[in-house]
């Protein structure tokens, strides 16, 4: 009898240490996966934000160091086809088969934009409205907003054109990227505007790092042909706006 009141007690003891250590592992378990979803949520929000800035530093890294440039489609296109065909390339560029002068092609001879320097190419969508969050942000998923009551190319007045925005932080990289290298451009860079099948030449003479508050530029008062170009700064956030002056170039 006594023994058998012994074997109870270890049963119902192992039985309680059994339910103890499966009710402990469960809470472990449970733990342990909302905590590695956690992770994985914020390495994939951090990556969807700066996986588009990061892919344009990578290019422009690459063209810097194999020395490509850019050229404008329709200006003296055969002088640089004569050239990249006697070309003498690196062995980088060999091995990738890169072409070290790429033709840009203006995406719309309406209204695009064109820099040269960090290869940017996209469409202008006129007279967007800059205080209309909706509106903007449509057109800014497609390319590149040009401010409604700022002038067109040819007017002689302020032409305010901005992309890569938006209304989150962890909603960057799902905007045009077109503009995340702007701060790579320095005074005397080319821009290039295409508008009613003309082009203009711009040349930068300034930058600028603002709060996202100083609206002021758009209402620029100038008495020659002036352009800024803004975006987010630092690239992938929404902190600050970056500007960039230029001034039309006389034919």
């Amino acid at each position: 009898m006594i023994n058998a009141t012994r074997l109870s007690r270890k049963h119902l003891i192992r039985h309680h240490i059994h339910r103890v250590t499966s009710s402990e592992y469960f809470r472990v378990l449970v733990l342990r996966t909302i905590g590695n979803f956690l992770l994985f949520s914020s390495l994939f929000m951090i990556a969807k934000t700066l996986y588009a800035p990061v892919r344009e530093e990578i290019k422009y890294f690459i063209n810097t160091r194999l020395q490509k440039q850019y050229i404008i489609a329709g200006i003296q296109d055969s002088r640089f086809i004569n050239q990249e065909s006697g070309q003498t390339k690196g062995l980088l560029a060999k091995a990738f088969n890169f072409k070290q002068i790429e033709v840009l092609t203006p995406q719309d001879p309406q209204f695009s934009i064109v820099i040269p320097k960090i290869g940017a190419n996209a469409k202008i969508f006129p007279n967007t409205n800059a205080s209309n969050e909706k509106e903007y942000l449509d057109v800014l998923s497609k390319g590149v907003a040009h401010a409604l009551g700022t002038a067109f190319p040819g007017e002689g007045g302020h032409i305010f054109l901005f992309a890569h925005s938006t209304d989150y932080f962890w909603n960057v990289g799902a905007y045009n990227a077109v503009f995340y290298l702007l701060y790579k451009l320095e005074k005397n860079d080319e821009v290039d505007l295409f508008y009613q099948g003309q082009r203009y030449v711009y040349r930068v003479i300034g930058t600028e790092i603002v709060d996202p508050s100083q609206v002021q530029y758009l209402t620029r008062k100038t008495n020659r042909e002036f352009l800024t170009l803004q975006t987010c700064w630092p690239p992938g956030t929404t902190l600050k706006r970056l500007l960039i002056f230029a001034v039309r170039v006389a034919e």
